[in-house]
């Protein structure tokens, strides 16, 4: 018992730690997306301010933490006399702000592994932790500096806790279960600190509640527990989250709440636009953008697996735990399914489900194959050795794939998507996300004359970028706006980024495309990202509102 308790750990410590690596490698190889200048911009305000209400309609743990990455990072810069005279060795303010979640993805597999062997024992469980360590998806998800992260790994540290406590609630050994639910509490306090998404409480309690008509059943709160929960969640939220206590927080929760941050109109999918408010629901992005995602971005085994593990769910022979996560994907599925605006990394919650149920998958066919092997050559112990080698083979085909496409892990693209030749098709916002306009200020920064203007759909980033390199000489204008266009003149430049499509652009920059042709292109990982025009009459004549 000893050897394998310690075999289990040394292999999730390897599986954490190459996990780690593959979400930490390049992190800097990408700029930074406007979304992540907000949160940068975040950190820079508390720094100067202390508790502000800047992002305010997020909430404050994952900044905290993020603040701390990039004042020890400038620290390092800054004292170090390795990194002060080795530029090379200087962490960026890129690679600082997008740790933390480097660090909590890989500790994800940690606690998926916890999670699963609770609802399913240890095999399936030690699968599902590896395929979540080398999951391209995954990994991304992990390399972007926003909260889907810390509130996947609050969930599932929450629920560790939560199934635990009616683990030893129902054994009548004497120990005490209260402690878990305490534990429990604390946890899913810091989940809503992470982001505010109490549906994901929904999923747990469900879970509780399905057990409570039957009479034996021993794991249950009462109603004195139950306020104790939420005065613990509470408080705990409070603490990881006190500008909340802001008025200025709530007025920027009302206007995110109002979608009046919403800077651009629409968002494109697989070649087309759509409308991209959540209240929009079926009139938004389609209803199965998330399941033709899960057909295009994970590897194809994943994909197989997961279609043989689906069934399995509705099977009593696979035990109680398969209602944790049916209520899960259910939760998701009602949560983000039906909602206009979507975006890919709002799947990080749901991407576990998917991994726990193809191990799940893997885990019934390598027993299958044993048992044709074991009766057609009449040898019992080779069944073990099958049901590894086929787990083997499914976890290598995933290290293989997440190698290939470090370190632009979003744009991985699967053969059923047409391969790497389609990458940035389906989802070029979230694909793309901005990572090429550091590289693409930097070479309009070598060729533009002072005072220059230069036209895109994330101005303000491009502002940061062009401080970064010493050109704030430059003016930065937006290609929606008809008022600013009608002032470029020629010799100003233009980008057109991939994934910045929107009705407000569409037409104007398809016919530019098909007049005029780029000064220059940027790629990421081989894949078009961007091209960027030094404007001329044609071009101007284009974007001029009279003209259009």
């Amino acid at each position: 018992m000893l050897a394998s308790r310690t075999l289990v750990i040394v292999t999730l410590a390897v599986l954490a730690l190459a996990g780690f690596g593959f979400r930490v490698v390049g992190l800097s190889a990408e700029g930074l997306s406007e979304d992540e200048l907000n949160k940068l911009n975040a950190v820079a305000d508390y720094r100067q301010h202390g508790l502000t209400a800047a992002n305010g309609e997020h909430p404050m743990l994952m900044k905290a933490l993020q603040t701390g990455s990039v004042f020890l990072a400038e620290k390092w810069n800054n004292s170090s006399p390795v990194a002060s005279n080795n530029r090379d060795l200087q962490i960026s303010p890129e690679t600082a702000l997008r740790l933390p979640g480097t660090v909590f993805g890989a500790l994800t597999v940690v606690l998926l592994y916890l999670l699963t062997v609770e609802l399913f024992g240890a095999e399936v469980a030690l699968l599902a932790a590896a395929l979540w360590a080398f999951d391209p998806q995954a990994i991304a998800f992990s390399r972007v500096a926003k909260e889907d992260t810390f509130l996947l790994f609050f969930f599932l540290l929450a629920n560790i806790f939560w199934l635990r406590g009616q683990r030893v609630a129902e054994s009548n050994n004497g120990r005490r279960p209260q402690p878990y639910y305490w534990a429990a509490a604390a946890a899913c306090g810091a989940m809503l600190a992470s982001k505010y998404m109490p549906a994901l409480l929904v999923v747990g309690l469900s879970y509780y509640w399905i057990f409570q008509a039957i009479p034996e059943t021993r794991w249950r709160l009462g109603k004195k527990r139950m306020l104790f929960f939420l005065l613990v969640m509470s408080s705990v939220f409070l603490l990881l989250n006190p500008t909340i206590l802001l008025p200025a927080t709530w007025h920027e929760m009302g206007i995110f709440a109002g979608q009046k941050r919403i800077g651009h109109v629409g968002y494109e999918f697989m070649g087309a636009i759509y409308n991209h408010k959540m209240t929009e629901w079926l009139n938004g992005i389609p209803w199965y953008f998330y399941f033709v995602f899960i057909g295009v971005k994970l590897p194809i085994l994943t994909i197989a697996s997961f279609i043989v593990g689906l069934p399995l769910l509705f099977r009593r022979k696979i035990g109680d735990g398969r209602y944790f996560i049916l209520f899960w994907m259910l939760v998701w599925v009602m949560t983000f399914v039906w909602a206009g605006g979507k975006f890919t990394r709002y799947f990080t919650v749901a991407l576990p489900a998917v991994m726990i149920t193809a191990a799940i998958g893997i885990q019934f066919v390598g027993r299958w194959i044993g048992e044709r092997f074991r009766s057609l050559f009449a040898n019992e112990g080779l069944a073990p050795y099958v049901r590894s080698a086929l787990a083997a083979i499914v976890i290598v085909a995933s290290v293989a794939t997440s190698i290939h496409a470090s370190p632009h892990f979003r744009l991985y693209t699967n053969w059923f998507g047409g391969g790497m030749a389609q990458a940035g098709y389906f989802f070029p916002h979230d694909e793309f996300y901005d990572a090429s306009m550091r590289d693409v200020i930097g070479e309009i920064a070598k060729r533009a004359p002072a005072g220059a203007q230069v036209a895109s759909e994330s101005q303000i980033l491009a502002a940061y970028y062009a401080e970064r390199v010493n050109r704030t000489d430059l003016v930065f204008v937006s290609i929606s706006d008809p008022a600013s266009l009608a002032k470029l003149k020629v010799g100003d430049f233009l980008i057109d980024a991939r994934g910045r499509r929107y009705f407000s652009n569409d037409k104007m920059l398809t016919e530019l495309r098909q007049s005029v042709a780029p000064s220059f292109s940027n790629n990421l990982g081989g894949v078009p990202s961007a091209e960027v025009y030094i404007l001329n009459e044609k071009a101007l004549q284009i974007l001029s509102p009279t003209q259009r």
